[in-house]
């Protein structure tokens, strides 16, 4: 198998921000020639699949800015610095919808746009779910809503949900349900 390893040779932070920086970075490709790379850090986040005792997705709405619109989720967040991924995935999944999970499963993690991005998002399945309290942060505004999985999978295909990693749980989730 060919090498195909881009070497750094430089690297210019250009932006901090609170869920990202953005570098830009200079790099040998494998054919000696130089090109530039921009790359968005991430400390990486967890989204979490609840299903209910009744076979129901629990999934979110809510605004995304960059997307101009309200999107339906399955619930998710980032990774605190040094953060467990378990522990995170619980923690936002009561966050956002106000249930606590009796058993998360680690299904699957992949990277989000590996194009520009380091981002990892690990996908949990939640079962098992309790009702606690939602503790929105102050900037989250979120609506619960509950869904069959078929009728998930149904929204996948019609373009009803578009979220990423939202795609991703919806179709994982049926190879890890027991």
């Amino acid at each position: 198998m060919a090498d195909y390893r881009e070497l750094m040779t430089s690297s210019k932070t250009i932006y901090r921000g609170k869920i990202v920086n953005l570098r830009v970075d200079e790099v040998s490709l494998p054919n000696g020639k130089t090109s530039r790379r921009e790359v968005v850090e991430h400390a990486g986040a967890v989204a979490i699949v609840p299903i209910n005792e009744k076979g129901e997705l629990l999934l979110v709405r809510q605004y995304r800015y960059a997307a101009g619109m309200a999107l339906l989720e399955i619930p998710a967040g980032k990774l605190e610095p040094g953060e467990d991924f378990v522990a995170c995935a619980g923690r936002e999944l009561t966050e956002e919808t106000g249930y606590a999970a009796g058993r998360l499963k680690h299904m699957i993690s992949f990277y989000s746009t590996p194009g520009f991005t380091n981002e990892q998002i690990h996908l949990f399945l939640a079962t098992g779910l309790t009702l606690k309290k939602q503790n929105l942060d102050e900037d989250e505004f979120i609506e619960v809503e509950t869904v069959g999985l078929k009728q998930a999978q149904e929204m996948v295909m019609s373009g009803a949900i578009r979220d990423a990693k939202s795609i991703a749980g919806i179709l994982a989730a049926p190879n890890f349900l027991e």
